[in-house]
Formats: C-alpha cells, sequence, structure tokens
C-alpha cells in the first residue's frame, strides 16, 4: 500500500490506497473559510495552514486505517503543479517519512493525479484516453497515453472555468468559491415556467475552427461584467444569469471534447478536476457522450473531483511500479510541464 500527500493549493490531503485500488482512509483540510475574505487563495496562508495541519492528519489516516509504517511501499507526493511554499510543506513530510523509515519516495504530476484517480472507482480503461482537466486553474484536453505520459493537445488562452465561476459569483455578489453556489442558482431557473428564450451570452470561440481545441472563458465573464454594471443586485435575475453563463461555457467544453474525440479518433474520455463537481456539467457530459457514442468516465464521488492525496495515492502506485523513484533531494515546481532526474 501506499500513502498520498497532497498539498499543492488550499488543501491539505493524506490518504492511504491499497494496490492503486482500495482506498483505506482519505483526510482532507479545506482551506476555504481562511481564503473566502479575499476571494482567492493567499499562498502564504495556505502554506502556514498546511505546516499546521499536515501532521495531524497523516496520524489521523494511520490510526484510521490501522496499518503499521512497514506495510507502506512508497510515499506518493506532489511535486508539480502548485503554490511553491505548499508544495514544499508536503515535500517536506515526504523527506522526512522516506529517510526514518526506508521507503522510496514517487513524485507525482497533480494534474495527471486529477485523471487517473477514476480508476480507484472504475476498471482501468486501455490507453490512450483523452484527459479533459477542468478547475480552477486548468481548463485543458491532454493525450493519455500510459502512466506518466500525457501531451497536451488543447489548452485555455486565458481563465480557466473554475477562476471564471469565482469571478462571475463575485460580480454577482455570491459567495466565494463560485462553483457550488452558481450551480444552486442555475438550478433554479430549470423549475421556472416563466423561462426567457434565448441566452444572454453570445457562444464563445465561434469562430474557432474544428481543428483548433482551445477554451477562453475571458469574453464570457466581461460579458456577465456588461450585464451587471449599473444594476442594483434586486434588479437582477440572478437564476437566468447563472444559468446561461453555466450553458455557455459548458457548451464551450462539449464542443472541445467532441473535436478532440473526432481529431484523434480516441473514444475513451476521461473527465476531473473540482468543476466536475457540477451535477449539471455532468448531465450536459453523459447526453453528448450518448449522442456521439463516446465513453465517459469522471468520479463519481465528488470528493475526488477535489484535491485530495487518494488521487496522488493511486496515480503513484502504478508509478512506483514502473520504477519512477525520486531521491530525497527532489525537487518541486509551480509548473505545468517539470521534468527531473528520477
Amino acid at each position: 500500500m501506499g500513502i498520498g500527500i497532497e498539498s499543492s493549493c488550499d488543501e491539505t490531503s493524506i490518504a492511504l490506497v491499497e494496490a492503486g485500488k482500495k482506498l483505506l482512509s482519505l483526510k482532507i483540510y479545506s482551506q476555504i473559510e481562511n481564503h473566502a475574505p479575499y476571494r482567492g487563495v493567499v499562498p502564504e496562508l495556505a502554506s502556514r495552514s498546511h505546516l499546521e495541519k499536515i501532521n495531524l492528519l497523516l496520524e489521523e489516516c494511520l490510526i484510521e486505517a490501522d496499518v503499521d509504517w512497514k506495510d507502506i511501499a512508497y510515499i506518493a507526493v506532489t511535486t508539480h503543479p502548485g503554490l511553491m511554499g505548499s508544495l514544499m510543506i508536503g515535500a517536506q513530510l515526504a523527506r522526512c517519512i522516506s529517510l526514518v523509515h526506508s521507503i522510496p519516495i514517487v513524485p507525482v504530476n497533480h494534474l495527471e493525479a486529477h485523471l487517473a484517480v477514476v480508476s480507484l472507482e472504475e476498471e482501468i480503461p486501455s490507453f490512450p484516453w483523452l484527459g479533459v482537466l477542468l478547475s480552477g486553474g486548468n481548463s485543458s484536453i491532454y493525450r493519455y497515453s500510459d502512466w506518466g505520459n500525457l501531451q497536451l493537445i488543447g489548452d485555455t488562452m486565458d481563465d480557466a472555468l473554475g477562476e471564471a465561476f469565482d469571478k462571475v459569483s463575485a460580480l454577482l455578489d455570491l459567495p466565494y468559491p463560485g462553483g457550488p453556489v452558481v450551480e444552486k442558482e442555475a438550478r433554479k431557473f430549470f423549475d421556472r415556467t416563466d423561462k426567457p428564450k434565448g441566452s444572454l451570452f453570445p457562444r464563445l470561440l465561434k469562430e474557432s475552427t474544428y481543428d483548433k481545441i482551445e477554451f477562453s472563458f475571458s469574453g464570457l465573464k466581461t460579458a456577465v461584467l456588461y450585464h451587471v454594471r449599473g444594476k442594483p443586485k434586486e434588479d437582477l435575475d440572478i437564476p437566468r444569469i447563472c444559468h446561461d453563463f453555466q450553458k455557455t461555457a459548458f457548451e464551450l467544453v462539449t464542443r472541445n471534447i467532441s473535436k478532440a474525440v473526432k481529431n484523434t479518433g480516441i473514444g475513451t474520455v476521461v473527465c476531473a478536476g473540482g468543476v466536475l463537481a457540477n451535477s449539471i456539467l455532468r448531465e450536459e457530459l453523459e447526453m453528448v457522450a450518448k449522442r456521439q457514442d463516446w465513453t465517459l468516465l469522471y468520479p463519481s464521488k465528488k470528493i475526488l473531483c477535489t484535491d485530495n492525496g487518494a488521487m496522488i495515492a493511486n496515480l503513484g502506485f502504478y508509478l512506483w511500479q514502473k520504477g519512477f523513484t525520486a531521491p530525497l533531494n527532489f525537487k518541486v515546481s509551480p509548473k505545468r510541464s517539470f521534468s527531473q532526474t528520477i
């Protein structure tokens, strides 16, 4: 079995996973309340919080799983991308455990781990897959050829989708983080009998050619800004704004996935990241996958869409099997593309 250590941003998490399949324990400390007053993650606060919580979570995890150090075969830890100070906290814990208990360290790409976590719940599909990552910092599509082998085929030109949710929530004077509350407001629109026709916002990247896979949400955020500017909150149809914002954003997501399936000929699509906790997006993806006849996989447990140690331990198992281990002086990096000698 292996330990997974995740401290890349604003969740501190430790998990124990057996053979890459069985989740024995998962502990997460969310820092949302710490960062909510600032409507975004403050790196210094995040680092301090990781430092305060990580040892306690490790202890709780070991107790709940009822395992001894001799039972642990590897330590998987997020090495990139993320906030440097936060990554360093998890890395130092991994080094300490390795030094004391002589357990090998497996460096893990946080983005790949999001995509690989589906193997905790599903039979592992044959490679290659298309990996669609939608989160606060990423809106991208990858060709996933093997464990540790990702090729970027589509990316965002500006805001990531999760970031756009937060910005729209702020424009509407709704709480942080924006994802859950915008979805909740959009749900209210479905139940109305007086639904206005048409959308408040234009189709995104409507001039984009079929061979080009790209995301852009800054224009949508600006369209929401122009729509609400100068209007008192009581005069805004917030459920409709949230519904039309989501519908416009999700149309671009499904359009890009359809392009990627057609352009690559790969019929298995794995979607992951925090935005996949949105049940309306899940419904849209299911409908498009069924209509276009491709296989859709995503974490059914919404907790596995967030940053968590289970995804790190899970991917770590497959990398460990392939012999990917790191020395004690391994590096961490904020970069998505990051290589080191391992």
